[in-house]
């Protein structure tokens, strides 16, 4: 069994062997457990971390408003980057879902928000289920946990990547992260919430009331599924209805509440 204070210890050594301990680290952080447990772990290492969070005019403001309380906590400084115009520019007329043109918008300015501010590694909160694992990868010629990757131009530090999610629920559950939820369904059994553009139908063309329309019927659904304590998500503009464990009553109240957006 995976030890909290091993894992540190570990960070902490091979930071030491990989000259990090002379770095400004900044953590691409989204609130999530990952990203959470990734952050914790460097800054209980005693490395140089700051935590460089983007979020737009979509993004869920409960898991920011707990991701700044997080921060906080840890001493951590905090950078808070608005994306709207890039994922605008990136998303619309192109079809659904935009987590792809999102993916871009946010790592293109994580290079250049660390380069531009005196940042030498960026990290995130990969780990051994992410396909980054895969390909990309492949091009490290070192340890997989610090690689620079040509097409990024900066080096990428993902302490992460050899624990396998199983194993980073359990770091987290001991270091006692537990990121605000918002019941989403998402795209796995596991716990990988997002932001509710994630729920554009396939092959739909993205506009911006499309992404309007995603939010606030997966919002209105968000409390129902915190109240009964299920995990449910909305697919626009076929609004239909993904929900772990539902049962008759919570559907009949799900349908209930997505009526007035059609």
């Amino acid at each position: 069994m995976l030890a909290l204070n091993d894992v540190i210890e570990e960070i902490r050594n091979f930071s030491e062997k990989a000259g990090l301990f002379d770095k400004r680290i900044l953590v691409m952080f989204s609130g999530g457990k990952d990203s959470s447990l990734a952050l914790y772990l460097l800054k209980e290492a005693d490395l140089d971390v700051s935590a460089l969070t983007f979020f737009h005019r979509w993004s869920w403001r409960e898991t920011l408003r707990w991701a700044m309380k997080f921060t906080k906590k840890l001493g951590v400084e905090h950078f808070l980057v608005d994306v709207t115009d890039g994922l605008l520019g990136e998303a619309v007329g192109r079809k659904g879902p935009v987590c792809i043109n999102c993916k871009k918008v946010m790592l293109w300015n994580a290079k250049w928000f660390a380069l531009n501010n005196g940042f030498d590694v960026l990290a995130k909160g990969d780990n051994a289920n992410d396909k980054i694992i895969g390909a990309l990868l492949d091009q490290c010629k070192t340890d997989i946990r610090l690689c620079e990757i040509p097409r990024i131009g900066i080096p990428t530090f993902r302490p992460l990547i050899k624990y396998t999610a199983e194993e980073v629920e359990k770091l987290a559950d001991g270091a006692g992260i537990r990121p605000y939820r918002m019941y989403e369904h998402a795209r796995r059994r596991q716990w990988r919430e997002g932001c509710p553009l994630q729920y554009i139908d396939k092959e739909e063309l993205v506009k911006p009331e499309l992404m309007d329309l995603a939010y606030r019927v997966n919002y209105e659904v968000s409390k129902i599924a915190r109240k009964r304590k299920v995990r449910v998500s909305v697919r626009v503009p076929s609004f239909e209805i993904m929900c772990w464990n539902c049962d008759d009553e919570t559907l009949d109240e799900i349908r209930a509440a997505i009526e007035k957006f059609r």
